[in-house]
């Protein structure tokens, strides 16, 4: 019998409804509801579940999932139960109720405000559920480690949803840098248009931050690539301000991340920048993302968001497209054809290790080296709550690791 699946939060990444009308960006069909869908039509997943903070917004996404999903592809089965009753106006631990559902060895994925993510996830792994977190995993190492831990003891699957590490040419551009010596520089930039700071008004600002959203995506990059070779040491960061004050929301419009490193074995240096926006103008595509990557014998360059690829429509205009992320277009038979997608592929690589240790073909520890799991993020989680610090604190921000080269904790200059 495959899994099922409890989807925690309903909004833009899970339904692609937003505020009470599909989401103006490119994910107005979703990616976590219509892949495990697609899962379910396929075989991998039973029953689904979805559970937010009220019940009032029900009706909507039904009717959202029909429009977006149902009546695009076909197959679909859209049965899904959901918590809190439709007549629940607020709750906040709605989700505890549909946990309550589940059995252990299910699935559990939490695409929540970041300040949430701890407890909902704590909660599902002592439910003996698999989890898999939006990124940031949480906001603090602390909360990591402690996640870490109680994922060993329930002997669960617990990973970070990076969906880049799926991306063909990242995964390529891995294995290739792996081989370009001591890593001397990196720099990204990711963006997302205003109309983003409208649709994360009730958080933004409030229980997560620019850097945490968008910087995380590079940051476990950088991390991923550079595991077992080099570690980040210490960390600053500065931030601009103006645009979501002036719209009534208290949160930096850009912040920038520049961290230390050192190359394990030489002792030599090397420097990282990150950068996270969310004022960027409309343009050819919803998010800007690119890096570039300097080893100690050669580089690499990579444009995510512009590969070749555009299109141009009446209704529409001119943007540039890329399923290589997610293929909304059906096939000729009408069915959803997404399956090689990355944001798809991080959700089904997901279930499929879950069946697999429900089969008892395969233990938690044995997908380190295939997902980005709990243990192998802690430095991701470390860099990006460093960096809030910076900015809360206006210093630069330590990296401590005991003799033996595991994380310790974070201090001052």
């Amino acid at each position: 019998m495959p899994v099922n699946a409890l989807m925690v939060g309903a909004g833009e990444y899970t339904t692609g409804y937003v505020h009470g009308e599909p989401a103006s960006s490119d994910k107005s069909a979703g990616v976590i509801g219509i892949s495990l869908f697609d899962l379910r039509r396929r075989g991998f997943v039973d029953q689904l579940r979805l559970a937010s903070t009220s019940g009032k917004n029900h009706r909507g996404i039904r009717e959202h999932l029909q429009r977006a999903i149902g009546d695009v592809y076909a197959g679909m089965d859209l049965t899904v139960e959901c918590f809190p009753a439709e007549d629940v106006l607020s709750d906040k631990f709605a989700y505890r109720k549909a946990l309550s559902t589940m059995s252990p060895g299910d699935v559990v994925t939490v695409f929540t405000p970041d300040d949430t993510h701890y407890q909902i996830a704590m909660d599902a792994i002592e439910q003996g559920c698999h989890v898999l977190i939006a990124k940031p995993l949480v906001k603090t190492a602390h909360e990591h480690q402690a996640l870490i831990r109680a994922a060993e003891k329930c002997d669960v699957l617990v990973a970070m949803e990076v969906h880049k590490r799926w991306d063909p040419i990242y995964a390529d551009a891995k294995d290739r840098i792996r081989n370009l010596g001591d890593f001397s520089l990196f720099q990204s930039y990711m963006s997302q248009p205003k109309t983003q700071l409208e649709t994360f008004r009730k958080w933004a600002g409030q229980s997560s931050d620019i850097s945490y959203y968008l910087n995380a995506h590079h940051v476990d990059f950088l991390v991923w690539v550079t595991a077992g070779f080099a570690r980040p040491l210490k960390v600053h960061a500065s931030a601009a301000t103006g645009v979501a004050s002036g719209n009534g929301i208290a949160t930096e419009d850009s912040i920038v991340l520049t961290v230390d490193w050192e190359n394990i074995d030489s002792g030599s240096r090397g420097t990282s920048s990150f950068t996270a926006s969310w004022i960027a103008p409309t343009s050819d595509v919803h998010s800007q993302q690119r890096f570039f990557y300097m080893g100690h014998q050669g580089e690499v360059t990579v444009d995510q968001a512009h590969r070749g690829y555009s299109v141009a429509t009446d209704s529409d205009g001119y943007a540039s497209a890329n399923p290589l992320f997610m293929k909304y277009t059906p096939d000729a038979g009408g069915y959803f054809a997404g399956q090689d997608g990355y944001g798809y592929r991080s959700v089904s690589a997901f279930v499929d290790a879950a069946n697999a240790i429900r089969a008892r073909q395969a233990k938690p520890s044995d997908f380190h080296d295939k997902l980005a799991t709990a243990q192998q993020t802690l430095l991701v989680s470390a860099i990006l709550e460093a960096g809030r610090r910076s900015l809360d604190e206006g210093l630069s921000v330590a990296i401590h690791y005991a003799p033996d080269g595991s994380f310790v904790g974070l201090g001052g200059e």
